[in-house]
């Protein structure tokens, strides 16, 4: 199994795209916890693909079968495994690939490492199918966070070069987290999402694929959890989001953008409020310092290639009789894969935030 692990949560990820089923394991969850299964469906519905022209025509109903872990609708405490069963698969059209590295792909190093007996069928362990399972374990630890108030919420900031509102990072309300997730295509701007949909849908007529950014926010974090070095949220949260397919970088707050300030402009002045709280005038720490969260919200963006399955001819090897090739790939695939990802940037979230959580006093 692909595992995250730490002292208070374990988070193990099993299956291949055209194998049978997929599925997780969740290990020391706390008792006790409802489970909604609407809920959960519904975040898992988010994931899947869409009837429209940004998504593949793969149809996978994506539903969950509980092996143990809940019961009457309540976490037991022992490990929750789930599994998910693959039913719409065409691995015909994957039958010229199994010799032939498809550019972007891990097919090349995949071979190298598994001495060329890995299943490359929808790209086997390595696909973005294996994104349903981790969406299933986000939503689970998404329910236990809200209940305590704490809320994540994701958009997508850019496809191509159009790009979105970025989210206040000294707060946004739960109101508008629930607002984007009810939105067919999760932008702030309205206006700004349509364009990113039809600048896609442009990029698959014209057999091309495009990438973008997932911008995400986590609220009402208590000021105090994580840990320095290799422990830290920013360690854990980029150890998470870079086990979705695509993901090519992440930043934290100002990210990238302080190499440009000066110390007086990066610097994030504090205060107390009317509540006796510690707070920070401006954010561009993300709400992360030392590792440790600092009561402000989370806020991380992540960037995504474009979908490496374009219809037009590419050259390549052939990894048998080590020769170059022309690769004409088949099979159905996403022309961006940024609209399915938002809701695997906030499972990811919920995941660390919980196992930290797990630690705080009082939880």
């Amino acid at each position: 199994m692909s595992s995250f692990w730490n002292h208070n949560l374990t988070v193990s990820i099993f299956g291949e795209s055209h194998g049978p089923a997929i599925g997780v394991v969740l290990d020391k969850l706390p008792s006790g916890e409802y489970i909604d299964a609407e809920e959960l469906r519904n975040f898992m519905a988010r994931r899947a693909p869409k009837k429209d022209a940004t998504s593949t025509p793969r149809r996978e109903t994506d539903m969950p079968n509980i092996l143990s872990g809940i019961y009457n609708n309540y976490t037991t405490g022992t490990p929750l495994a789930a599994f998910i069963n693959n039913t719409d698969t065409h691995s015909q059209d994957y039958g010229n690939i199994s010799k032939l590295a498809r550019p972007g792909h891990a097919d090349y190093t995949g071979a190298l490492r598994y001495k060329g007996f890995n299943d490359v069928r929808g790209g086997g362990h390595f696909s973005g199918r294996l994104t349903a399972p981790l969406c299933f374990a986000g939503a689970v630890c998404g329910q236990i966070l809200e209940r305590r108030g704490i809320y994540t919420g994701a958009h997508i900031l850019q496809i191509h070069n159009i790009k979105d509102t970025k989210f206040d990072p000294c707060g946004v309300s739960r109101e508008d987290i629930i607002k984007l997730r009810h939105k067919k295509f999760p932008t702030i701007n309205d206006k700004k999402g349509t364009a990113m949909f039809n600048d896609i849908a442009k990029a698959r007529e014209s057999m091309d694929s495009l990438g973008g950014i997932i911008e995400c926010i986590v609220t009402n974090v208590p000021a105090g959890i994580g840990s320095p070095i290799f422990e830290g949220l920013e360690n854990n949260i980029a150890q998470l989001v870079f086990g979705i397919p695509a993901v090519k970088g992440i930043e934290f707050g100002a990210g990238f953008q302080v190499a440009e300030m000066l110390g007086s402009q990066n610097n994030d002045e504090f205060y107390v409020d009317d509540h006796g709280h510690v707070l920070t005038k401006t954010n561009n720490h993300g709400g992360i310092l030392g590792g440790i969260s600092s009561g402000m919200p989370i806020v991380f963006r992540v960037a995504f290639k474009p979908t490496p399955s374009i219809a037009k001819p590419q050259e390549t090897v052939d990894l048998s009789e080590l020769k170059n090739e022309t690769l004409v790939i088949k099979g159905r695939h996403d022309p961006c894969v940024v609209p399915r990802a938002v809701p695997c940037v906030e499972a990811a979230a919920n995941i660390v935030i919980l196992s930290h959580m797990l630690s705080y006093p009082n939880f």
